[in-house]
């Protein structure tokens, strides 16, 4: 019989809170919490979906801000297509990840693709910020695209293991990294145990669908369990399907919207920047694009 996750200490135990991007568009929310700021360098984590995406929907996110972090973006179902003023316009799909890395600035939309906008489907799948270590803060940003059949893929015990960042179990992911960072998609058949160790300095399990058990106690929907040692892990009827994210904390950022920094003064200048609507710069807009998100009232 298993117990419900008030067992588990509150600190520990991150509730998600809906958030709205715009147009309808809810996210599950679970980074930053009120118990902590992060969890390893992840600084932010976002659950969207499973939702049905229709014609008359529009959950396009405009051309928007950022510095001073890394963005990634997971999809276990739909499509999504980004672009950003660097020049890069990518699709991408269950099972890749979209590698965004800010440092001194850059900005991107994210949208249905063209030979979407007439059709019905689901969108699923995950958005995570990390931080920049602080000496890396004004880098140069970038872009990389990692596709599905590039991320390593391994059977551990009952487990399937996706190594999506970072290294685990023997196996190292090429998507790039700027600090220990782990990022694992787990998932179990029905009825089955696995032993989750400690890979990171921190970390945190966090499950996406089916039904999971750590140490017999259920872990609900939009709950995520930071971690302090090995936990055994247990699916139901349905199986499992879990994250697992981690690494080294960098310790306290400032963010104000989608600005991230160890100091206000970088956030206030690339507020002014972006509200002057710059035509040059990191901050420029991205290319086919008119539209913008302002800057909101602080």
């Amino acid at each position: 019989m298993t117990e419900n996750t008030s067992a588990f200490p509150i600190t520990d135990l991150l509730k998600a809170h809906a958030k709205d991007l715009g147009g309808g568009f809810v996210v599950r929310r679970l980074l930053p919490a009120v118990q902590r700021q992060a969890v390893g360098p992840f600084i932010f984590f976002d659950h969207f979906g499973p939702v049905t995406v229709t014609p008359a929907d529009n959950h396009d996110v405009r051309p928007h801000p950022h510095i001073g972090l890394a963005t990634i973006t997971y999809l276990f179902d739909g499509v999504i297509m980004h672009r950003d003023n660097l020049g890069y316009a990518q699709r991408i799909e269950p099972g890749a990840i979209n590698l965004m890395i800010a440092g001194n600035g850059i900005v991107h939309s994210e949208r249905k693709p063209e030979e979407q906008k007439n059709q019905t489907y689901v969108n699923h799948g995950l958005q995570l910020w990390i931080a920049v270590p602080e000496e890396m803060e004004a880098i140069n940003s970038s872009f990389s695209h990692t596709p599905a059949a590039a991320i390593p893929e391994l059977n551990i015990g009952a487990a399937q293991v996706r190594v999506l960042v970072g290294s685990a179990f023997g196996a190292t992911s090429p998507v790039p990294t700027l600090s220990p960072t782990l990022y694992l998609d787990v998932q179990l058949p029905a009825n089955s145990s696995w032993q989750l160790p400690m890979l990171a300095d921190e970390q945190a399990i966090y499950p996406i669908s089916g039904h999971t058990e750590v140490d017999d106690k259920t872990i609900e929907d939009g709950n995520m369990l930071v971690m302090h040692q090995l936990r055994a892990i247990r699916s139901g009827e349905d199986g499992a399907r879990f994250v697992v994210i981690g690494g080294k904390n960098l310790g306290k950022r400032l963010m104000w919207w989608n600005f991230v920094a160890s100091s206000k003064e970088a956030i206030d200048a690339a507020a002014v920047i972006w509200e002057s609507a710059p035509t040059e710069g990191s901050l420029k807009q991205v290319p086919g694009e008119v539209e913008r998100i302002p800057l909101p009232q602080r």
